[in-house]
């Protein structure tokens, strides 16, 4: 008897050891999946008291909408991974605009190195005669501008960010406009930091948080491609304002402004995040501002990722949660945010209330 009791102790160690174990969710305290490993801590949804019988509706809804990747994280563990449409946990996808946020981080660790200052002007790094605009205006547009998308620069030219498709509407800061131009930053880091802008993301962010994936080129675009972990890992790491268990990644207070509003014109618009619960809004190729929430089904402290085709990146602090959704688009092609943001939360409320 003694031994059979013995070797079902040996067999539920043995259990536990698996690479994704589902442990019961007793603590707030953050957890972080190794950096060398595909394994991850798995939190089971009645544990949460959410609402199991409406998982499947949500997954259906899901699936529905063109979605490939889905994960929600509670204090850093999985509780919903799913893939639907064809799609896996090794597949990759693109972050299309949601990859913005990818080079907010990087300039916040660019900054803190000593490579570069928020209120440099763009052209001490990218040289004079980077747009078509006089010196004088050229001159007003820092980092910071670009960060939050207050260039100053023409929106309506398409997404070539050559000098000659660079033209003034307005002095920088007195505008916000969603543009391409953002992916200056990316040339801004490569100069200052006199490496690659893949090469020094790898090493200071991707690879130190366990990411997976790549910077492809398409078009006037680079694009980060990766599978979906990778994108609930930097999900994760901004859920604690750039700190991968107790390291920290991206500074905490340029983090913390990245994901508050970042000028008096877009309150719902920080540094390439957008912020929900705001008393207004802009969204992109339009200069009409909306009132109320971006995202009104959605918590009021929620900031986010938000990319084309409705790749997605939400991070509530108040409930210490990550939700990530990769796909095609759910309904029709958004730059940013959709009507489909609002019916998923409604969805997701549904499962977590």
């Amino acid at each position: 008897m003694r031994l059979f009791i013995i070797a079902i102790l040996f067999v539920l160690q043995s259990c536990s050891s698996n690479d994704d174990t589902i442990k019961e969710d007793s603590t707030n305290k953050l957890y972080f999946p190794p950096i060398n490993a595909d394994s991850w801590e798995k939190t089971i949804p009645s544990s949460l008291n959410w609402d199991e019988t409406k998982l499947q509706e949500l997954y259906t809804y899901l699936e529905d909408k063109n979605t490939k990747g889905f994960i929600i994280l509670k204090n850093g563990k999985l509780v919903i991974e799913k893939y639907f449409n064809g799609h896996s946990n090794n597949s990759i996808w693109y972050w299309a605009s949601a990859g913005k946020t990818l080079t907010t981080a990087m300039i916040g660790i660019a900054e803190n190195e000593g490579y570069l200052n928020l209120n440099d002007k763009a052209s001490i790094h990218l040289g004079t005669g980077w747009t078509s605009v006089s010196l004088a205006k050229e001159n007003l547009i820092t980092i910071s501008h670009l960060l939050s998308m207050t260039s100053g620069l023409n929106d309506t030219l398409g997404d070539d960010v050559s000098p000659e498709n660079l033209k003034y509407v307005s002095d920088a800061g007195t505008r916000w406009a969603y543009h391409n131009v953002y992916v200056k930053l990316q040339d801004i880091i490569a100069t200052a930091s006199k490496q690659t802008y893949a090469a020094y993301f790898n090493t200071k962010l991707r690879d130190r948080i366990g990411m997976t994936g790549n910077w492809i080129t398409l078009g006037n675009n680079s694009v980060y491609w990766s599978n979906t972990r990778s994108m609930a890992r930097f999900g994760l790491l901004s859920l604690n304002y750039g700190n991968w268990d107790g390291s920290q990644i991206v500074n905490k207070n340029y983090f913390q402004k990245a994901v508050s509003t970042s000028q008096t014109i877009n309150q719902s618009y920080g540094y390439l995040w957008w912020l929900n619960g705001k008393s207004n809004y802009h969204l992109p190729q339009t200069q009409i501002e909306f009132q109320g929430s971006l995202i009104e089904s959605a918590p009021d402290d929620m900031y986010c990722a938000l990319g084309k085709n409705d790749q997605k990146i939400y991070v509530v602090p108040s409930q210490n949660l990550v939700i990530v959704r990769m796909g095609e688009s759910a309904e029709n092609a958004e730059l940013a945010s959709s009507s489909f943001d609002n019916e998923l939360w409604v969805k997701i409320n549904l499962v977590i209330n």
